[in-house]
């Protein structure tokens, strides 16, 4: 696509657009066209007709494009991306020794421009909508909301709700989460959430109030469960109950509750996700850069339980994700049982895509090209070596997909990502601030890594 069809798509609409081809949820479809208007969806159908009943607007063709739902990122954490490789190599429950001091070291600045960095890397992924678990930086959340916006991405945004764990973000109570859920009402790309940070940071009755809240708001409520053997048995001695268990015994389970990794579920486990509609964020690319186990996705989708895929702030690219999805639960069960398949590519970009916002309480507003929803989408590029051959695009875009491809990004109908550079603004600007703000953040929090760097840990291998 040329400079004068980025102009084009650059507008304000409405426009009609004809790519090569369509991904809806039962597979690629050729012959189709979009109308894009408000922000939306205004028509998804047969190009003849589509065109027919909207004579006075000019098509534009998109040769060799697929148009596809932008990505969802079911799990992250924006205000952390200032640190992300200081992770690497490290032990689990990283969160207490890296994440909650980098969080705290940032200031209103560095914390906007955090949150604005991690979007970036979202877009030039390809995802139009991250979902947000929450921060300790101090500062006001809207600072969060007001990164997204600027970026130009849609997110699902976190309160922390914390209240047994000394200096909890939750000390405002019911209060404060009401002002919180209806502070972004009727915005056009901040959707507010409840977020506890693990189940025992929190009270039984705030771990009660945040269900009833998240549910009479039609809001989820984001907590980490399951996630490390750790955690699991520190609730079986405190309550005699997995985390899992210890929220469906108080019930804290439910449509409203988004369960963030879920790596370790028994049998059980996935009974009561499945019983009571319990949605969970798999995060295949966590699991492996953490050492975590492999959350069952193949089995969940089998069972029908709801989930999205997540990337916990790990690299910001939804083809990744969609391949790391399938690869992990080949490499952690699909070779043990001869399962050559494991879902095959279309479950992958279902539970990427629709089956993601559904989980974040999204679906009845993006994750799929229908009428009437929100037009976050894709333009990709299926001309390239490594899609032009195409036998099973669903496949094709799980195995061979990548971020290269990815020409155009729109969020709310708006062209948002262009090439991989955002429009309306400088991102190579922002990437070199956030380069400053990043080093001085990381130099006066107190982290603590049990891992040396990578040349560190050369460097005392070869002296052995």
């Amino acid at each position: 696509m040329n400079q004068p069809l980025r102009e084009l798509l650059d507008g304000t609409g409405p426009f009609l657009l004809l790519p090569d081809a369509v991904l809806l949820p039962e597979g690629p479809a050729e012959g189709m066209a979009a109308v894009v208007a408000d922000g939306s969806f205004a028509a998804v159908g047969d190009a003849a007709q589509v065109q027919l009943t909207h004579p006075r607007l000019d098509p534009i063709r998109l040769p060799g494009h697929l148009l596809m739902p932008g990505f969802v990122d079911a799990h992250h954490h924006l205000t952390q991306t200032f640190g992300s490789a200081l992770a690497y190599g490290e032990p689990s429950e990283i969160f207490r020794r890296v994440w909650v001091p980098l969080e705290g070291a940032l200031d209103e600045e560095s914390a906007y421009t955090a949150a604005k960095l991690a979007a970036l890397e979202a877009l030039r992924g390809g995802f139009t909508t991250v979902t947000d678990a929450g921060n300790r930086t101090g500062v006001d959340i809207d600072v969060v909301a007001r990164a997204a916006r600027d970026a130009g991405i849609r997110c699902v945004l976190g309160i922390v709700c914390d209240d047994v764990e000394p200096g909890g973000a939750g000390s405002g109570g019911a209060q404060r989460e009401e002002q919180h859920l209806a502070r972004y009402e009727g915005d056009a790309l901040v959707h507010a959430s409840l977020a506890v940070s693990i189940p025992e940071a929190a009270t039984t009755a705030t771990l009660r109030r945040t269900a009833c809240l998240a549910a009479e708001a039609g809001a989820i409520v984001q907590i980490h469960v399951n996630e490390h053997l750790a955690g699991v048995e520190r609730s079986l001695v405190r309550h005699g109950l997995r985390p899992l268990e210890h929220l469906y015994d108080i019930g804290a389970l439910g449509p409203q509750l988004l369960a963030a990794h879920a790596t370790l579920l028994t049998p059980r486990e996935l009974t009561l996700l499945a019983d009571t509609g319990t949605a969970v964020s798999y995060n295949p690319v966590a699991s492996a850069w953490k050492g975590n186990a492999v959350a069952p996705a193949a089995t969940m989708a089998e069972r029908g339980i709801r989930f999205g895929l997540g990337t916990d702030g790990t690299r910001g690219d939804g083809f990744r994700l969609t391949e790391a999805a399938e690869f992990a639960q080949r490499l952690a069960y699909g070779l043990a049982t001869g399962d050559s398949s494991c879902g095959a590519g279309w479950t992958w970009l279902e539970h990427a895509t629709r089956g993601g916002a559904d989980a974040v309480g999204l679906g009845a507003r993006t994750g799929t090209i229908a009428a009437g929803l929100a037009a976050d989408f894709l333009l990709v590029d299926v001309t390239n070596p490594e899609l032009a051959l195409s036998w099973d695009l669903p496949w094709e875009l799980v195995r061979r997909g990548n971020r290269d491809q990815i020409s155009a990004v729109f969020v709310a109908g708006r062209l948002r990502l262009w090439r991989g550079r955002p429009t309306g603004w400088d991102g190579p600007a922002l990437v070199r601030r956030a380069a400053g703000l990043a080093r001085a953040a990381v130099e006066r929090a107190p982290i603590t890594r049990a891992h040396p760097t990578s040349t560190t840990a050369r460097e005392r291998s070869t002296a052995r």
